[in-house]
């Protein structure tokens, strides 16, 4: 009688593990009939965005980068706060949160940081140019920066 639960119990094991198994090898048993896009007209595919990174970086009041360009190019948007960049010889554009991101091109000589008033949490994605450095320039001057 011993041998006889020790099979069921056996058994029993063997089968919740095929099914545990079947799960893990097969997915989640579904309870739709059929499965549902979240896109119309095709899927889309992911092309390589190892050449990518993004932060955050944090610039309290008055604070901002020196005059730099980037190997690749460089997306800007304020998170919180309210921030400031500039394209040399550009005008100075405002940076906050919902608006619009501002696109970099690669060598485009720019600076960033927060205004004069207030810190921006600036939220910075960086693409392209094979990981080549960053080139540091000098000082943003105080007329620069305040748009004189």
């Amino acid at each position: 009688m011993k041998r006889q639960a020790q099979s069921r119990v056996s058994v029993l094991l063997a089968l919740v593990t095929a099914g545990v198994v079947a799960i893990f090898v097969f997915g989640e048993p579904s309870t739709t009939a059929a499965p549902q896009s979240n896109f119309v007209g095709g899927e889309p595919t992911r092309p390589d965005s190892s050449d990518m990174r993004a932060l955050r970086l944090r610039f309290e009041a008055g604070v901002r980068s020196n005059w730099h360009s980037h190997a690749g190019w460089q997306i800007l948007a304020a998170e919180e706060g309210r921030g400031r960049t500039q394209a040399r010889g550009g005008e100075i554009i405002e940076l906050v949160p919902g608006g619009r991101p501002v696109f970099a091109p690669a060598g485009l000589v720019h600076w960033h940081g927060a205004s004069p008033d207030e810190h921006v949490v600036q939220l910075t994605i960086l693409g392209g140019g094979d990981g080549g450095p960053t080139s540091w320039m000098e000082p943003v001057s105080e007329e620069d920066y305040r748009g004189q």
